[in-house]
């Protein structure tokens, strides 16, 4: 089973940053390389679920000419929409995967540190899902902790294992380290942006 929304909203009651984004700087330096690890400068739409409290969304944010948030916990949402407040190309809402996908085609689809709270067959789901709302040259980033965390369905391993059988598109990165792991899939073979311009 997929953990309930009672799980996040537990963590935020005790903290407006209870993984400690902004502070760790093993999250800073993963967040430097999750937007290293992005082949485009620009992408046109972007879909980040599991936004959290907004940290990678702003870096993203610079990096698109929109960019859809979502995450389940209402409190992180709040959080998300204040610290974008400025970026007026940025929509922050709340909602619950697989259920609440958004519509319309995206360039690039965050995963980052989603998977595991989700059991094989929503995760399963959420992998259709991006590759059906991709774009024909969109592409897939996921990165996630590679230990096991206490009451999640999956560990990080198992959900690039899924990934990796049921992702139809190419492989483009690969970057393990022993605590995450960070991949990138496209739709085409290739991935370079010969028009550097933002949309």
């Amino acid at each position: 089973m997929s953990l309930d929304a009672q799980y996040f909203a537990d963590l935020y009651a005790t903290s407006d940053d209870p993984w400690a984004f902004r502070t760790r700087w093993y999250e800073r330096r993963k967040r430097e390389l999750v937007l290293a690890s992005l082949p485009q400068q620009c992408y046109r739409r972007i879909f980040e679920p599991a936004c959290a409290n907004g940290e990678l969304s702003i870096l993203l944010a610079e990096r698109c000419a929109t960019l859809l948030c979502q995450d389940i916990d209402a409190t992180a949402v709040s959080l998300a929409r204040e610290r974008l407040a400025t970026a007026t190309h940025v929509q922050v809402e709340q909602g619950r995967l697989p259920g609440d996908w958004p519509g319309g085609q995206f360039d690039l689809i965050v995963l980052s540190e989603i998977g595991y709270y989700l059991d094989p067959t929503d995760w399963l789901q959420v992998i259709e899902q991006s590759v059906a709302s991709l774009s024909h040259d969109g592409g897939l980033l996921a990165c996630h902790w590679r230990h096991p965390i206490v009451g999640c369905p999956q560990d990080g391993r198992e959900v690039h294992e899924l990934i990796a059988r049921h992702l139809p598109l190419y492989p483009v990165l690969r970057h393990e380290e022993a605590d995450f792991l960070l991949e990138y899939w496209s739709c085409q073979p290739s991935v370079v942006d010969l028009d550097e311009t933002c949309p």
